[in-house]
């Protein structure tokens, strides 16, 4: 996908690591056990996150990368000129924030840009969501308005999906800035109160969490379709397959069980991103709440 070059002065970045300085406000309402069910990057890209907030088991294995050990010397100027990655991820940012802030001008709601936040490998200690370790995979915590990636992680990415195309990692950024449409717009507040309040379909309505994300990711790329080089849409697709509840399940030699999935079948999961990418429309991914 062809990403204008990114202008630290159009995103908000910081490094990560022990914590850092942070530009971006918190979002406010935000209670603790909303934290814990929003924090589900950790979970969307077929990894078994580690102990965020305390609540969730671990992973071994997590990938490091050069670029992401050397952004604890870096200040937040230079992080996205750290590697390849980050400064892909950087252009991404800009590219996602400039597609939704109209969207959100158009339906007369209040848009407020996420934070990049690039960590090295090791413990993380976000804002407001409690901490963690890179194990976990990218995540977004919706109290600090954070996207957590760790760069590592896109080379795990690549074994798990076959293909080391941009647009698989360009699909993990999409799919947690859309963890924040749906922290803005007051979809992941509104599920977590059905979620309490008929706790039997808990799983259920994250997996509609989890689709509508990969739609919104879609509808990203679906309004930059003249950026979009051959075959990136089908590498989108062959990520959004290896991280499918069943295809994770059966690569770890588990039984297939339908009642455990929390991200959707890899089926599912294909024709989410290519719903929202077909359609290139915000509305079409609503079908996840209907």
């Amino acid at each position: 996908m062809r990403l204008n070059p990114f202008d630290t002065s159009k995103i908000k970045v910081r490094g990560g690591g022990s914590g850092g300085r942070s530009k971006a406000r918190r979002a406010g309402g935000v209670g603790i056990v909303g934290i814990v069910i929003a924090i589900i990057g950790a979970l969307a890209f077929g990894i078994n996150p580690a102990t965020t907030l305390g609540v969730l088991g671990g992973l071994e294995g997590a990938a490091q990368s050069d670029e992401s050990t050397a952004a604890r010397e870096l200040s937040e100027d230079q992080l996205c000129s750290s590697g390849p990655y980050a400064a892909e991820s950087c252009s991404a940012l800009q590219s996602l924030n400039e597609t939704w802030e109209p969207v959100f001008a158009r339906a007369d709601i209040r848009f407020e840009q996420p934070e990049l936040v690039l960590y090295p490998p090791g413990p993380i200690r976000t804002k407001g969501c409690g901490s963690t370790t890179s194990a976990s995979g990218p995540f977004y915590c919706p109290a600090d308005f954070g996207i957590y990636i760790e760069t590592g992680f896109f080379d795990q990415l690549a074994q798990m999906s076959g293909t080391r195309g941009d647009f698989a990692r360009l699909y993990v950024m999409a799919h947690e800035y859309a963890h924040h449409i749906q922290n803005l717009t007051g979809t992941m507040a509104e599920v977590r109160r059905i979620q309490q309040r008929r706790p039997q379909e808990a799983s259920q309505w994250t997996v509609r969490l989890e689709l509508q994300a990969d739609c919104y990711a879609g509808v990203w790329a679906g309004k930059n379709r003249a950026r979009i080089d051959p075959g990136d849409l089908e590498e989108g697709l062959m990520a959004a397959g290896a991280v499918g509840d069943d295809t994770i399940q059966r690569r770890q030699g588990r039984r297939i069980n339908p009642e455990s999935f929390t991200h959707g079948t890899s089926q599912q999961r294909i024709e989410a991103l290519r719903r929202g990418f077909n359609s290139g429309d915000n509305n079409a991914c609503d079908a996840y709440f209907e």
